[in-house]
């Protein structure tokens, strides 16, 4: 089951979605068919409510999935989780789709909006009606606003735009 998945690529979505702690979990997840978030702390060394925040943030993913039982002598639940790794390539997709849709909100304003700017690297950007605003002088250094030419943005929120619809088949 698991030789299908991309080791490198379930490695890059723990480390976004957690650090290293998260792909020191995830490679013992794959070793496994189920198991307890006590045995991965204990395995692993990593402290145990850490491990149970790694395992939720993966859960709400739908990347693992959890079993419940109860402890006959304590009464407390026990969570045995286990790995779901086919579920990785429709969390990636839905990541995409999210990357895509902000780069069409940020292509728009872009497109929309004629920006000035001081020069200054500490300095940001402003679009003209703020510019107007300020009297066309910088509300960080005071230095003079000049226009801002951003088609090189747009064009590269292009490309990684038409990237994204791509790969989405789109």
């Amino acid at each position: 089951m698991l030789s299908t998945i991309d080791d490198t690529t379930l490695n890059k979505v723990a480390l976004a979605l957690g650090d290293q702690d998260a792909v020191n979990l995830i490679d013992h997840l794959k070793g496994v068919e189920e198991i307890t978030d006590d045995e991965i702390a204990n395995k692993t060394g990593i402290r145990l409510n850490s491990v149970r925040k790694i395992l939720y943030k993966l859960y709400d993913h739908s990347l693992v999935s959890l079993r419940r039982t109860r402890d006959p002598k304590t009464g407390w639940f026990i969570f045995h989780w286990k790995l779901q790794p086919d579920q990785l390539e429709g969390f990636i997709l839905s990541q995409k789709r999210r990357v895509l849709e902000k780069l069409n909100v940020r292509l728009e304003y872009e497109k929309n909006h004629d920006f000035y700017y001081c020069g200054n690297q500490e300095c940001k950007r402003v679009p003209f009606e703020e510019a107007v605003e300020l009297v066309f002088h910088c509300s960080g250094c005071g230095k003079p606003l000049v226009h801002f030419a951003n088609e090189d943005m747009i064009d590269q929120l292009s490309i990684k735009v038409e990237i994204l619809r791509r790969e989405l088949g789109e």
